[in-house]
């Protein structure tokens, strides 16, 4: 959209880019959640282990724990390392030791391949239609072709790496595990519902998660690095003032805040049996001192709690992402 339009003036118009790219990215994430969801359903609903035998799918089934022991792993690696990079800069920008960071300016992690990929890419416009690379335009707004790169995309997309694979950590055992599990072998017979280890248990937050990370960065990259305007004297002025490359150590900040989110809004699935207890707890204290109301407070069932997340999830992922999105691009683009 930004370096190759389909639309022709597409890539200068700064606000119907960033809401088509967060619109496509928030499709392709429940899509794929979904896709994951559906095969849960045939496991619990249609799988027959008597007729699927010795098939490719029986024999996937027969290796579950090593795949999903061997994505953990490989979870819990992109995850000690993608953070740990963010957590060291953290320190060392408290402790006042810039020197230290990972940054351009520093300790440097340049993303080599993706480097490489762009300068081959860029070779063929240079030659073949010189016009198409023209980064700037006086009247119009600016679009890059190709964006340079630098430590902080580094960082932020093997961030992205471990989100993604999260997620699909996630969905890939709700489906291996829906039909049964060692814990609970006839699990096929609870039904979709069931709300302890699948299937339709997980998923969703990461997926949360993931998209939000995503065009968080795509919003800030384009706005730092890449939209702005054009001087008579060719200067770019970007939309912000600080670089992505350099203030990318802000982005641990949004990445803490959408776990806090997220895991809130997880509570109040899993976290519906202990508020159930504590009600009735309060209940028997009542019934102790005699002093019970009239009115019987009752916990939320699973599947109004359920619903009571999916508001909370709906309203404040999509609706304040979409109204702070819209209102900061129309005030500075």
């Amino acid at each position: 959209m930004y370096s190759m339009p389909p639309y022709l003036y597409l890539a200068t118009d700064y606000g119907t880019q960033l809401s088509l790219f967060t619109h496509h990215m928030w499709i392709g994430g429940f899509l794929i959640v979904g896709v994951a969801a559906h095969a849960a359903i045939f496991m619990v609903r249609d799988y027959d282990p008597t007729t699927w035998y010795n098939d490719l799918l029986d024999r996937v089934f027969r290796h579950r724990d090593a795949m999903i022991s061997h994505l953990n792993w490989a979870c819990i690696f992109l995850g000690f390392h993608s953070f740990g990079l963010y957590i060291h800069n953290d320190t060392m920008s408290a402790l006042g030791c810039p020197q230290d960071m990972f940054s351009d300016t520093a300790i440097q992690l340049q993303p080599v391949f993706a480097q490489w990929i762009q300068n081959t890419h860029a070779l063929a416009p240079g030659a073949m239609a010189p016009g198409a690379i023209a980064s700037t335009s006086l009247t119009w707004g600016v679009a890059l072709l190709p964006i340079p790169l630098g430590t902080a995309d580094f960082l932020v997309h093997h961030i992205h790496a471990f989100m993604i694979h999260v997620t699909v950590l996630i969905l890939l055992k709700g489906v291996l595990f829906a039909h049964s599990s060692h814990l609970i072998p006839n699990k096929a017979n609870l039904g979709f519902h069931f709300p302890c280890d699948g299937p339709g248990r997980g998923g969703l937050f990461w997926m949360y998660n993931s998209i939000s990370i995503v065009i968080f960065h795509f919003s800030w990259k384009m706005q730092s690095d890449v939209w702005g305007s054009v001087s008579d004297q060719g200067v770019v002025t970007h939309i912000t003032g600080g670089n992505f490359a350099q203030s990318s150590i802000t982005i641990n900040g949004w990445l803490r805040a959408h776990f806090v989110w997220a895991f809130s809004l997880i509570f109040l699935f899993s976290g519906r049996g202990y508020w159930q207890e504590l009600i009735e707890s309060i209940i028997w204290a009542q019934n102790k001192l005699k002093v019970v109301p009239a009115t019987q407070p009752r916990a939320l069932s699973i599947i109004q709690g359920r619903v009571v997340g999916v508001t909370h999830y709906l309203l404040g992922g999509f609706a304040t992402t979409w109204a702070f999105f819209l209102a900061r691009i129309i005030a500075v683009g």
